[in-house]
C-alpha cells in the first residue's frame, strides 16, 4: 500500500497527475480538491444504498449522554452500538416504506398532544413544556416529529407481527396447568469420590480424543503489533491554565447555562392596545420596586393562564425555542434578577431568573481546566497529527516516528481479529492490521482516526497463520477433557446402577436432598441446581406410589433424582392467582419477540450492508 505509492510516485503517470492537480489549483482553488477528496467521508454505513451519516450517529450519542442513559466515559463503546441500532432502524424503515405504512400529520399531532410529558397539571397540552422538554433532550420540534414518525412506523411493523401471533384456548389451558404444577423429589449428587476406582486415561484415549475434536485445538490467525497513539488529552496534560482563564470560562458557561424562568405576560390586540399592555407592566414594575412578590403579581397580572397560577414559572429553558428577544433577555439575567419589558409576537413580558442550572465553580474546576487545556492543545495536536501522517507514510519503522513525535511505542501480545481489547478493539484498527500491505509486506498502516482527539498508526511485528495446535502442546488440555468425559460416563453408569437397586427394593444408603412442592420456575428461589430441577420436570409422573428415577449432569457431578409426587393444578386456579396469566403473557411476548427477531434476521440476511 504505502510502499507501492512511494514507488509509483516516481513514475510518469504520477507526474501527469501532479500536473493536473496544479492546474486544478490554479483555476479552481484548494476547495475543489478538499471537496473532491472528502466526498462520502461523513458516512459511517450504507444499508441497501441508503447512507447513515456520521452526524446522525453523533447526535444520537450525545442525546443518550445528555439524557443520562449512558455515562460520558462510555461514549466510545456507545458509538458502535448506535451504528448497529441505526442499521436495524433503517432496515425497518425500508420495510415499512415498502409495505406502504403511512402516518399523517394529523395522527402525529394527536400523539404529541396526548403524551403525558407534554401536558400541564390540568392534563392539557403545553407548548412551552413541549419546547422545553425537547430542548433538554437535544431535539427541535421538526426533528422530534420526524423521529416520532419513524418510531411509530416501526411500532406498526412490530405490532403487526405481534397481532399475527396467537394462542388457542386449549394451548392456554395446558400452559396454565403446567405452570401451576408442583413436584416433590429427592436428589443426590455423585462425584468421582463415589467411584470404586478412578478412571484410567490411556495415551490412546488422549490421541483418539484429539483426532475427533480438532476444532477445540485450533488457533486462529494471529499477529503481534507495535503501535503508537497520538492523544490530544495527553498533550493537554502539559498545558498550563491560569485561574483567571478558569473564572472567565466559568462565567461564559453561566451566561449560556439553562435557566429557570418565571414571566408575567400581558397580551395586546383584542383586549388592549400595545401601549395599554406596556402601562400594565410598568404598574407591575412599580409594585416590584415596592417589594411585592413576583409570584403574586404573576397570578394577578399575567395573561398566560398555564403559568400564572404557578407564579409565572416556565421551568428550565434552553436557547432555541422562545425567540431571540425573549432568550437574550432571559440569559442576561443573574439569579433573582428581573428583566425590563421584553416584546415578543405573543405579548409583552417581564422575566425573572429564579435559578441557574449550573454547578458551582469548584465543582466545575477540573472539567473547565480539562476543556481549556484541550482547546489550547488542539493546534499542537493537529500539527502532530499531520506529522504522524507524513512521517509514518515514508518511514521504514515506527521507532523514528515515535522519537520525532515524542510518543511511546506500545506492544501487543498475540492477538487475532476477534480477540482484542482496549484501543486495538476500536473500529478499523484490526481491519488495518490485516491489510495485505501491512500484514504481508510489513509497512506502517495508514493513520487511523479513532475519534476527534486520537490517532493511531500500527505495524505488524510478527504473524502466524491459523493452525491446529500439535498434540504435544495441548496434551494436558486433551487429557483433562478425556478424564472429565470418562468420569461423567462412569458416574452416569453408577447412578443407573443405584436406580435399579432402588427399583428392585434394595435401598442403598444415600444422603438425599429433599425438595417439596416446587414449580418448574423455582430455580431462583431454591438451592437446587438448575439441571436437576429441569430433569425433575421432564420425568414421567410416578404411579402406584413408587418413585421415578432420573439422572442429570451438574457442575459437581451426576445427580440421581427420585421423583416422588406430582400435583397438578387446573387453568382456573391459575387465572385466579394471576401468576398463570403472567406466564401466558410472557409466552405471548416470547412468541412476538421471536417473530420480530426472525424478521430482523431475514432483513439483515437479504440486505446489502456496508459498514465503514
Amino acid at each position: 500500500m504505502l510502499q507501492q505509492i512511494r514507488d509509483r510516485s516516481q513514475s510518469m503517470a504520477a507526474k501527469v497527475i501532479v500536473g493536473a492537480v496544479i492546474v486544478t489549483l490554479a483555476f479552481f482553488g484548494i476547495q475543489s480538491l478538499v471537496s473532491l477528496f472528502s466526498q462520502g467521508s461523513d458516512e459511517v454505513a450504507e444499508v441497501n444504498g441508503e447512507p447513515i451519516g456520521r452526524q446522525a450517529v453523533e447526535m444520537a450519542v450525545q442525546r443518550a449522554i445528555r439524557s443520562g442513559q449512558v455515562p460520558a466515559d462510555q461514549e466510545r463503546q456507545l458509538r458502535s452500538q448506535v451504528i448497529d441500532q441505526m442499521i436495524t432502524q433503517t432496515l425497518l424503515d425500508q420495510y415499512a416504506d415498502k409495505g406502504g405504512i403511512y402516518l399523517s400529520d394529523a395522527q402525529l399531532d394527536q400523539v404529541i398532544v396526548n403524551r403525558a410529558e407534554f401536558q400541564d397539571q390540568d392534563g392539557h397540552f403545553s407548548a412551552d413544556l413541549f419546547r422545553n422538554r425537547l430542548a433538554g433532550a437535544g431535539y427541535t420540534p421538526l426533528s422530534f416529529r420526524r423521529q416520532l414518525k419513524q418510531d411509530l412506523q416501526r411500532q406498526q411493523v412490530q405490532q403487526g407481527l405481534i397481532s399475527s401471533e396467537f394462542m388457542l384456548p386449549s394451548e392456554r389451558d395446558e400452559l396454565l396447568a403446567l405452570q401451576n404444577q408442583t413436584r416433590s423429589f429427592r436428589y443426590h449428587i455423585l462425584s468421582k469420590d463415589d467411584l470404586e476406582q478412578p478412571v484410567n486415561v490411556s495415551p490412546q484415549d488422549v490421541e483418539r480424543y484429539y483426532q475427533q475434536h480438532q476444532a477445540q485445538f485450533k488457533r486462529p490467525e494471529q499477529i503481534k503489533l507495535n503501535y503508537v497513539v497520538l492523544d490530544q488529552a495527553a498533550l493537554a496534560k502539559d498545558v498550563d491554565v491560569s485561574d483567571k482563564a478558569l473564572q472567565e470560562a466559568y462565567q461564559k458557561r453561566l451566561v449560556e447555562a439553562p435557566r429557570r424562568i418565571s414571566h408575567i405576560m400581558v397580551s395586546f390586540g383584542d383586549k388592549r392596545t400595545r401601549d395599554e399592555a406596556r402601562a400594565r407592566l410598568q404598574e407591575v414594575q412599580q409594585k416590584l420596586e415596592q417589594g411585592q412578590s413576583f409570584s403574586d403579581l404573576a397570578a394577578e397580572y399575567s395573561d398566560d393562564a398555564t403559568s400564572a397560577d404557578k407564579g409565572g414559572d416556565l421551568g428550565v429553558i434552553n436557547r432555541g425555542f422562545f425567540g431571540k428577544a425573549f432568550e437574550d433577555a432571559a440569559f442576561s439575567l443573574d439569579k433573582g434578577q428581573v428583566s425590563g419589558i421584553v416584546a415578543t409576537d405573543n405579548g409583552l413580558h417581564l422575566l425573572k431568573a429564579t435559578a441557574i442550572d449550573a454547578p458551582s465553580f469548584d465543582e466545575m474546576r477540573d472539567e473547565l481546566r480539562q476543556q481549556l487545556a484541550l482547546d489550547k492543545a488542539k493546534d499542537r495536536f493537529n500539527e502532530q497529527a499531520q506529522k504522524l501522517i507524513d512521517q509514518s507514510f515514508s518511514a521504514d519503522d515506527l521507532q523514528g516516528v515515535a522519537k520525532d513525535l515524542g510518543l511511546e511505542i506500545q506492544h501487543s501480545g498475540w492477538v487475532s481479529r476477534d480477540d482484542v481489547t482496549g484501543v486495538l478493539a476500536e473500529p478499523g484498527v484490526m481491519e488495518a492490521a490485516f491489510q495485505p500491505d501491512v500484514l504481508d509486506k510489513g509497512y506502517n498502516s495508514d493513520v487511523i482516526e479513532l475519534d476527534d482527539q486520537r490517532r493511531l498508526v500500527l505495524r505488524v511485528a510478527d504473524h502466524r497463520q491459523a493452525t491446529t495446535l500439535p498434540l504435544d502442546e495441548v496434551r494436558d488440555q486433551a487429557r483433562a477433557a478425556v478424564e472429565a468425559d470418562m468420569t461423567r460416563d462412569a458416574l452416569q453408569a453408577r447412578a443407573a446402577e443405584l436406580a435399579k437397586a432402588f427399583e428392585s427394593g434394595q435401598a442403598p444408603s444415600l444422603d438425599w436432598q429433599s425438595v417439596n412442592a416446587v414449580t418448574r420456575h423455582a430455580s431462583g428461589e431454591t438451592q437446587v441446581p438448575k439441571p436437576v430441577l429441569e430433569q425433575a420436570f421432564r420425568l414421567p409422573q410416578p404411579s402406584s406410589g413408587k418413585p421415578v428415577f432420573g439422572r442429570a449432569n451438574t457442575e459437581s457431578g451426576v445427580a440421581l433424582i427420585a421423583l416422588d409426587k406430582v400435583k397438578s393444578s387446573d387453568a382456573a386456579s391459575g387465572d385466579a392467582s394471576g401468576d398463570g396469566q403472567f406466564v401466558v403473557q410472557l409466552a405471548d411476548r416470547l412468541r412476538a419477540q421471536a417473530a420480530i427477531q426472525g424478521l430482523l434476521e431475514s432483513l439483515r440476511n437479504d440486505a446489502e450492508i456496508d459498514r465503514r
